[in-house]
């Protein structure tokens, strides 16, 4: 250029706002708070992680936000149940809102069964030939975890004696029915002295907190409650949770949704909005479903805002990466930032 040539002079720039990228940094010994630091000044997808952190420890960080909490996938039988545990009894879970699944093996746990570490495939046989073997073994594979099938025996014996009993011949809804079943799990995981933690269930009994399922016909707990209510009086009623999730959002001062996963989860804590004056205001996701398909379990948090679900200025963000890598880090940087 020119001696004589005009200085450059960049055009205004509505975006830009020069913010530059960091590079982040990873030290041996350092905490979980410090690699969250590291996440957020990196971009893409450790961006949004970092973002996640963020909003996640507003959210712990705040006495008055009501947070509903959104538990789908195989996270129990992949090994997240305790994480959800401890946040139910430190407080920073107010609904839980989760699958028949995900309940009927956090209770084989609490009751003395155990899943162990598998494979997705076998090194000697096609897919269908190493499923057929296990299933011949009696063990139940979800993806590289295995559950042998005796398991779920052990299950539905504790369901008829500690739970169905005590619920009687009454038609309930089903957030009692699942406190029912904490309960149990809690007296049992006691009294057997069972070296396992009694568990998600059994700490939102403990604790108070109401754990809705409102697909629990898909699941084999669901599969017994049916088979129960063939020769009993016993009956569940999905539409008597309704009152009390949406008063519970009608009366909070400030509320959260945290969604791990999506399917009917998901849809239950961001619906509960369409019934009350107020919306989200902060929401973290944490998925692999894309929104091209257009289905709910990828709808990202800013079309629930077109709905209404959040509030314009809400706090949201969404991670998309495999929730049992996410969830453990989103948690444990956001109750570092909280405290």
């Amino acid at each position: 250029m020119s001696d004589d040539s005009e200085a450059y002079e960049p055009p205004e720039r509505e975006e830009f706002d020069h913010d530059p990228v960091e590079h982040a940094c990873v030290t041996a010994g350092m905490s979980v708070a410090d690699l969250a630091d590291e996440y957020g000044k990196a971009g893409i997808g450790a961006a949004n992680l970092g973002e996640a952190i963020d909003v996640t420890g507003e959210i712990f960080a705040s006495e008055e936000t009501t947070t509903f909490f959104g538990l789908a996938g195989a996270m129990v039988p992949a090994g997240m149940r305790a994480i959800v545990a401890d946040l139910i009894r430190e407080g920073h879970i107010d609904a839980l809102v989760t699958t028949g699944a995900n309940l009927t093996h956090d209770s084989i746990e609490a009751i003395g069964g155990k899943h162990h570490h598998g494979r997705e495939e076998h090194p000697d046989l096609e897919e269908r030939d190493f499923d057929e073997q296990l299933r011949h073994e009696e063990v139940d594979r979800i993806y590289n975890v295995y559950l042998p099938q005796e398991h779920f025996a052990l299950f539905e014996n504790h369901l008829r004696e500690e739970v169905f009993e005590a619920v009687g011949e009454e038609v309930v809804s089903i957030a009692e029915f699942t406190r029912q079943l904490g309960r149990a799990n809690s007296e049992v995981n006691d009294r057997e002295g069972i070296d396992e933690d009694a568990g998600i269930a059994a700490a939102a009994y403990e604790n108070d907190v109401p754990v809705y399922v409102p697909a629990i016909q898909d699941s084999v707990l669901g599969l017994q409650a049916w088979l129960r209510s063939q020769v009993s009086g016993f009956s569940l009623d999905a539409l008597k949770d309704m009152s009390p999730l949406n008063d519970l959002a009608y009366e909070a001062e400030s509320t959260a949704a945290i969604v791990v996963g999506g399917g009917v989860p998901k849809n239950y804590v961001l619906q509960t909005m369409l019934v009350t004056p107020e919306a989200y205001d902060y929401a973290v996701q944490l998925t692999m479903d894309p929104p091209q398909t257009g289905g709910l379990s990828g709808a990202t948090l800013d079309e629930a805002r077109s709905w209404g679900k959040l509030k314009e200025d809400a706090r949201n963000v969404s991670v998309y990466a495999d929730a049992t890598i996410t969830l453990p880090l989103v948690v444990a940087g956001a109750l570092d930032r909280s405290e």
